[in-house]
């Protein structure tokens, strides 16, 4: 996907909803993170990987790492290594909703088993990573199953969440039996995140299929059978 498509009146469209949403989604905690005090899970878990549905894998993680910037830096967000390292997950997510199968969609999900589990840590608790086999088993599915929008969902947010739990381990100090107690509140947290993703790809393709009569153009990538209200012309 080229990057001067970007500049077209669909392409520029979504790009200001994204903005819009990130700057919202970003200011709502949703839960907090366990070992830090300042740090949650915002409402844009809900809805961050689905750039890279519309936009590309490429420019969709551009436009998620431009939105989370922007958005840290008009609020005077501090940058402390937590905060800089938390603007990593969310990118390979959209890289994954965004890809069908490539390697780098495999790849980021080993690497983090592998890193999680070298760690003293959590070594103890190796168990805990098998939860990031999670988008490995979503790309190796046939493809009437693996492009489903929620199991997409679900790969793309356990993607984020391999990355994050990587990193976490080695930069907040964390117990075992803390690992073990995160277990029952990943489950729930990222089927509603996964539930989240669904929601706003079908919400955002059906807004754009109805600009689409308005404002023709080839760059966003548009799934009408998401769209709601399809029958209506």
């Amino acid at each position: 996907m080229k990057l001067n498509k970007l500049i077209t009146p669909k392409g520029f469209m979504f790009l200001i909803i994204f903005a819009v949403l990130v700057f919202i989604g970003d200011r709502i905690n949703f839960s907090r993170l366990v070992g830090a005090e300042s740090q949650f899970f915002t409402l844009f878990q809900f809805f961050g990987p689905v750039a890279g549905a519309f936009l590309g894998p490429v420019v969709g993680v551009l436009s998620v790492l431009i939105a989370e910037i922007a958005s840290k830096l008009y609020t005077h967000a501090s940058w402390d290594p937590v905060t800089v390292l938390r603007l990593t997950p969310m990118l390979f997510a959209a890289w994954y909703f965004g890809t069908k199968k490539d390697k780098i969609s495999y790849l980021v999900p080993i690497l983090a088993i592998i890193a999680f589990i070298a760690h003293p840590v959590g070594r103890q608790v190796w168990y805990f990573s098998l939860f990031w086999t999670i988008p490995i088993i979503v790309k190796m599915l046939p493809k009437k199953y693996g492009e489903r929008a929620f199991l997409r969902s679900l790969g793309a947010t356990f993607t984020a969440h391999a990355v994050g739990g990587a990193m976490w381990n080695y930069i907040v100090p964390m117990t075992p039996a803390m690992w073990i107690a995160l277990i029952p509140i990943v489950i729930f947290e990222r089927i509603i995140f996964a539930s989240g993703i669904t929601i706003s790809f079908t919400a955002l393709n059906t807004l754009l299929d109805r600009l689409d009569a308005k404002t023709k153009s080839e760059y966003l990538n548009i799934d009408k059978k998401y769209a709601w209200f399809k029958h209506i012309s």
